[in-house]
């Protein structure tokens, strides 16, 4: 950040009176700007026993394949995000159920939550951040060409659940990977 949103002025990033950690202040007018986690929802959509999952095609992660996710709007329910997105990306319409998954990812500066959904009819196909829509049965999902490992976290504890007929919430903080 360069520049205060209020008023135009540059920035400096200094420790606020009454704060413990670095923030971007405004010169003139001393307006603080906090940056804060940004929160990703979607949802695991589940058909007669198959999975829904989209190839993305965008950047990051372009071609690689996800649950339908996305940025929360302000204003939107976390459920209502999950839904909207799982319509955005798959043209599929979905039931939100139980809360499936926290997962911290501090490198990235966001909160990603997922839900278990149902699928309410066999209809879905690519939006406009998608490559394709598939649904996949539990022992053809491509793990090797998972796009986050936010969504490899949150689908194994789906399908170990599913397995062991229990809908637990699962959380996780995820690291970046060493070099």
């Amino acid at each position: 950040m360069k520049y205060c949103s209020s008023c135009g002025a540059r920035v400096s990033q200094v420790i606020p009176a009454g704060d413990n950690r670095p923030r971007y202040v405004c010169e003139r007018c001393a307006t603080v700007h906090y940056e804060n986690p940004r929160v990703v929802v979607g949802c695991v959509p589940e058909y007669q026993g198959q999975i829904l999952l989209c190839k993305r095609a965008i950047e990051p992660r372009l071609g690689f394949w996800t649950v339908p996710a996305g940025f929360l709007e302000n204003g939107e329910t976390l459920a209502d995000g999950a839904k909207r997105e799982c319509f955005e990306e798959a043209n599929a319409h979905v039931e939100i159920g139980s809360l499936l998954a926290i997962i911290d990812v501090t490198y990235a500066q966001q909160v990603h939550i997922l839900y278990r959904a149902r699928l309410l009819t066999p209809e879905y196909g690519a939006g406009t951040e998608s490559l394709e829509v598939q649904l996949f049965d539990a022992a053809h999902i491509p793990w090797h060409d998972m796009a986050f490992r936010s969504v490899e976290f949150g689908l194994r504890r789906y399908l170990a659940d599913r397995a062991a007929l229990r809908e637990d919430l699962h959380c996780e903080s995820l690291y970046p990977l060493s070099a």
